[in-house]
């Protein structure tokens, strides 16, 4: 997204929240006070999201003044100050919300990817994929990158991913791979489920090879039969206590859909204060 588009997201977000403004703030609060407030993390987790933050409040009007502490990537403790705002009351209570969710949102995401990846060892990368909620994939994969995580595609325009439902209308990972070889100028990767499947998509010149559900036994014999041919990439149900033998394999990549899907959005508060 172009920092263009990121505005227009914001702006309809805080549309959203108040389509005929923030009738609370406006008839409590003096149009010219002024507060401070700290952002919170109340638990441990990885920051992601703190500039789109700052940008919400930006984008209200209101003259604020917003000073980050944790930047996008950087672990947080219980207790630690990310953030804190100075300005216009209004301003502050009208973006709040927005605001938070946004960075609790890719905060989570960012906290569940570090936290995958203290369970993986040697040079096997984590992937994401595109179990992301509609219209926020951007968020979501930029939360994977600051958690330490690698994108994989970002749709379906930028790569070829052939899955069993292409092979079966195309009649065989052959065919498949024979009808987009030459027409694309992206990697090709092929879903496999088998071992038979596998090695007819070793003889195909795609580029990566999906080892999708398979048991560690016979990941570790398409490892060792590719020989660094291709690059092989591990799929389907990783939890935390499989990926540490799952990397063990020697495959390359493991996609793991809970990075955006089944994460948990990181608690953290923006709460009124004297100024320090």
């Amino acid at each position: 997204m172009t920092d263009k588009e990121i505005d227009l997201f914001l702006k309809n977000a805080l549309n959203e929240d108040m389509p005929e403004g923030d009738i609370t703030t406006d008839n409590i609060i003096d149009p010219n006070e002024i507060s401070y407030a700290e952002f919170i993390a109340k638990e441990n987790g990885v920051i992601s999201g703190i500039n789109y933050c700052k940008r919400t409040f930006d984008l209200i009007g209101g003259n604020v003044d917003f000073k980050i502490f944790k930047q996008d990537g950087e672990k947080v403790s219980k207790g630690d100050l990310i953030a804190t705002i100075k300005g216009n009351t209004r301003t502050i209570l009208k973006g709040e919300r927005t605001s938070l969710n946004l960075l609790q949102y890719m905060s989570g995401i960012a906290t569940t990817t570090n936290n995958y990846l203290s369970y993986m060892c040697g040079k096997t990368q984590l992937l994401d994929t595109r179990k992301t909620t509609p219209g926020m994939r951007f968020f979501a994969k930029k939360a994977v990158k600051d958690g330490g995580g690698v994108n994989h595609r970002y749709g379906l325009s930028d790569m070829v991913l052939i899955k069993d439902n292409h092979i079966k209308a195309a009649g065989s990972i052959t065919n498949a791979v024979n009808m987009v070889y030459g027409k694309v100028n992206c990697k090709i990767e092929v879903e496999t489920e088998t071992l038979e499947q596998f090695l007819e998509a070793l003889k195909t010149p795609c580029d990566i090879i999906m080892l999708d559900n398979m048991d560690n036994e016979l990941m570790a014999k398409c490892v060792k039969i590719n020989n660094g041919i291709k690059k092989l990439e591990a799929s389907g149900n990783m939890t935390f206590e499989r990926l540490e033998s799952v990397c063990k394999t020697g495959v390359d990549f493991i996609s793991v859909g809970a990075l955006t899907h089944s994460f948990k959005a990181l608690d953290i508060s923006l709460k009124f204060k004297d100024e320090k």
